[in-house]
Order: structure tokens, then sequence, then C-alpha cells
């Protein structure tokens, strides 16, 4: 079943308190859409970042999704920005995040590869959460 924005938006607030992000940036992202992106346990708003704002409204215009935090970071076959997604698809949200272990959870997401754009892809990633905020560990 499709989904309105308002209901992808609704389904997002629910993953960022299971994921246990910091409330004043769930707050932040109810109340002005603002979306969260994370740096070794570092949070920051992504409106701070114009490329990194550009690409999330290109994915989100692309696909029908809303992004509700983005994950960045250096590794041996590049520059990652994994931008946490609710699709469009209703009977797909159970699956976006899942508790693994502790305090980590597989969670669904658009995985960019910034110095080769070849490699981006969707797919779940391991993020650890930590003091409000996450970190992708895998």
């Amino acid at each position: 079943m499709k989904t309105t924005k308002e209901q992808k938006k609704e389904q997002a607030v629910k993953l960022m308190n299971q994921l246990g992000i910091y409330k004043p940036y769930i707050k932040g992202f109810e109340q002005k859409d603002n979306v969260c992106f994370f740096e070794n346990f570092g949070g920051f708003w992504v409106y701070q970042e114009p490329e990194i704002e550009r690409k999330m409204k290109e994915i989100e215009k692309e696909y029908n999704c809303t992004v509700y935090a983005i994950t960045h970071e250096y590794t041996d076959f590049g520059e990652l920005y994994d931008f946490l997604l609710v699709t469009n698809e209703k009977s797909e949200w159970k699956t976006l995040v899942e508790k693994a272990q502790g305090n980590e959870y597989y969670a669904f997401a658009y995985c960019w590869n910034k110095d080769d754009d070849w490699c981006s892809e969707f797919g779940t990633v391991t993020v650890q959460s930590f003091g409000g905020v996450i970190k992708r560990i895998g």
C-alpha cells in the first residue's frame, strides 16, 4: 500500500526512537524537517552541508522515500554516506530497523559512495547507538 509523506514521517520518528537517537534531533525532525547526520558519534544538521542535503533531497524525490538520519564514514573503498530511510511501501516498514544485539541495529539505507557513484546502492547497514547518536559499524 502506498503511503503519504506524513505517514512516512511518523514512521521515521518511531524508528529514530527505536534507535535511541537524541530527543532534540528527533524534535528537530518532527517540527522542522531537519535531518541529522552522524560522524564518529557526533550529530550535525544536514542543512549545514549543502551538498549532502542536495543528495538527500535527490534520493527522496527519485525513490519517493523519507530520509530520517544519515551516517558518514571513510572506508577503504570510498567516502560513504548512508541515508537511513522510510520507503513508500508500508509492507516493508517492519524490517527497516531490526535489533541486532545490545545497542546494535540493522537499518535499511541508501548507501552513497561519494568517491564512486557506481558503487551506490540500497541495502542494510549495521549501526551502533550510543549516547543519542548512531555510527555505522558494518
